[in-house]
């Protein structure tokens, strides 16, 4: 970076954040065609003529997927915004202390949303399953929080609720890879949309553990704990706008 990161500058990085993801939430309702995916639950039923309970799936209603992209976009650009209005003060203070209790409000619920696209890509309809895939991740993000706040008191990095936050990162994409090889082993493997989508995603998930190791480690330009800042804001920036419009030209364009 040719200038240093200021607090001032990460103000105006989250203002052209919120605004770029704004116009491409816009965008993607706008441009895609109606696109919608059976959710389903499963539950026993009793079948008189087996004597036996046996398994039985029920849709229970149809998600919009341009709706479910756009929501990402929309929370992101929220929580940008509101960093940079009526949330800066706290912002300022938060980050000056190497912390910041938006972003990770704000993961937890648009990185679980992203995780659910995904897995609805892959052929999981399932609203249980979705549900826990959703939580895994919003877990994972809201104990990058606690890795956050715990540190405000300790002498030497603790790394506990790091390293259980990539254990529950980690289950949703194995789940989505035993989806995907399945249906490979059983010939109707997915589109190659869908496997780019799943590297690309996952790798820049991983991007922000690096992230974090990286802030903590003090190395390089990350010895500041504002570039860490900007590096998340980029990062979400990209992994958001690459999973959309991944989605839109291999499934919603007109």
């Amino acid at each position: 970076m040719s200038k240093p990161i200021t607090i001032n500058r990460l103000r105006k990085y989250n203002f052209i954040a919120g605004v770029l993801h704004l116009l491409q939430g816009i965008a993607v309702l706008l441009l895609s065609k109606t696109f919608t995916l059976p959710i389903s639950g499963s539950f026993l039923t009793f079948n008189p003529t087996s004597q036996s309970l046996e398994p039985t799936t029920k849709v229970l209603f149809h998600l919009s997927l341009p709706l479910l992209i756009a929501a990402f976009f929309f929370l992101s650009a929220a929580a940008h915004f509101i960093i940079a209005t009526v949330y800066y003060k706290r912002y300022e203070a938060q980050i000056k202390r190497g912390i910041n209790v938006a972003r990770w409000i704000e993961y937890s619920v648009s990185a679980s949303i992203m995780i659910v696209g995904i897995a609805l890509l892959v052929g999981i309809y399932d609203a249980a399953s979705l549900l826990m895939l959703f939580a895994l991740v919003a877990i994972m993000n809201i104990l990058g929080l606690v890795m956050e706040v715990h540190n405000q008191t300790t002498k030497k990095t603790n790394w506990l609720s790091y390293w259980i936050g990539c254990i529950a990162g980690i289950i949703p994409w194995v789940v989505v890879a035993i989806t995907l090889w399945l249906g490979a082993a059983n010939g109707s493997s997915a589109p190659t949309f869908v496997y780019w989508i799943f590297v690309s995603i996952f790798l820049f998930f991983n991007a922000f553990a690096v992230n974090m190791v990286l802030q903590y480690k003090k190395v390089g330009l990350w010895k500041n704990y504002m570039y860490g800042e900007l590096v998340y804001i980029i990062l979400s920036l990209v992994a958001k706008s690459l999973l959309a419009w991944q989605v839109f030209a291999g499934t919603l364009r007109p």
